[in-house]
């Protein structure tokens, strides 16, 4: 089969190779083969190139976490499954098992079906994002109608998901980005307030934005520097999520100051949940997606062959939203 490897530590143009002869994977006893049709492209992968990333497999590997494609067969232990199904699903990535391929296997236990009018690409860039947002803001967050949540990244896939998550629990939100393209951006998502971290200081700026409460919850992908100006203006009793390091380095916390200021640093991942939670948040946020209310934001449906050069446009922070790379001729993208 065809399909990316990574084949050396680096920049994803200098080590992803294209091959024409990679063996089928055979599916383990909680795995879903899956023929692709479209997947989804975030900064892990950019990660994953680099070997900086926590659950890089061994060299060489097939990357890819999100997909959406057809089911052909699958383990042992799985129940329930039809070939010839649509589902959208988080892949067996960190087996090397990812949906960089024309087939890869899927995590049963996040294999969900595609609902009616989904494009494929919408359906590969939804899980991951949504549910990030959802877990973080929903359950680990407890964000409350009238509270300030400020989304640092907001431009980004899971930032698009958490500004609009945010506004549909009732938030006031408010999301930093870098660049006068990605203020109009977010301000299309419903945030209330952008701020474009070129030309203004995260902290003043959130500070002013609300009155010199701060906000009452982070939503950070991004650590680094962006965690330290966020943890200079999050509210007495606030919470910053901690949902990755797209700057490259995890936010450093400071404990004396956690204390002495009273907030909670809160870790946040959509796995570790069972079957009945994720089918439960699915049909929330499928839900708001078929009112209108919920929308993944496609940039571009990429060509099977660009993916080195999409990589590195995600690690140069050159995309708003998500981008999908079309594995299977007949993957639809949005109109």
């Amino acid at each position: 089969m065809r399909g990316w490897q990574t084949v050396k530590p680096g920049r994803p143009r200098d080590v992803l190779e294209f091959k024409t002869d990679l063996a089928e994977p055979s599916p383990r006893a909680d795995t879903v083969r899956v023929e692709v049709l479209a997947a989804g492209m975030g900064l892990p992968d950019v990660f994953m190139c680099q070997g900086s990333y926590a659950m890089t497999p061994q060299i060489p590997f097939t990357q890819g976490q999100e997909v959406v494609g057809r089911v052909i067969d699958w383990g042992d232990a799985v129940r329930n499954r039809r070939a010839g199904d649509r589902v959208m699903a988080v892949t067996s990535f960190f087996t090397g098992n990812g949906s960089y391929a024309e087939q890869c296997l899927a995590l049963d236990d996040f294999c969900l079906p595609v609902p009616d009018g989904m494009t494929d690409a919408e359906g590969a860039a939804f899980l991951i994002p949504m549910h990030t947002a959802y877990i973080g803001l929903v359950t680990r967050g407890k964000l409350e109608a009238g509270e300030t949540l400020l989304v640092l990244g907001g431009a980004g896939g899971t930032g698009s998901a958490a500004v609009q998550i945010g506004k549909l629990l009732g938030a006031r939100v408010i999301a930093t980005v870098a660049g006068a393209d990605k203020v109009e951006y977010c301000k299309g998502l419903g945030a209330d307030v952008v701020i474009d971290r070129k030309q203004q200081d995260i902290t003043e700026a959130v500070r002013e934005a609300t009155d010199g409460r701060g906000a009452d919850c982070v939503y950070d992908p991004v650590g680094g520097a962006a965690f330290t100006a966020a943890s200079k203006c999050v509210a007495h009793e606030g919470r910053i999520l901690l949902i990755g390091f797209a700057s490259g380095s995890w936010g450093p916390v400071d404990p004396a100051h956690v204390v002495y200021q009273n907030y909670s640093v809160v870790g946040v991942i959509p796995s570790n949940y069972d079957r009945a939670f994720k089918e439960a948040a699915q049909e929330r946020l499928v839900g708001w997606w078929k009112e209108g209310r919920l929308q993944v934001h496609i940039e571009e449906m990429v060509p099977f062959d660009g993916l080195p050069e999409a990589l590195e446009r995600l690690a140069a922070s050159q995309v708003q939203g998500k981008l999908a790379l079309a594995v299977h001729p007949d993957a639809t993208a949005p109109s």
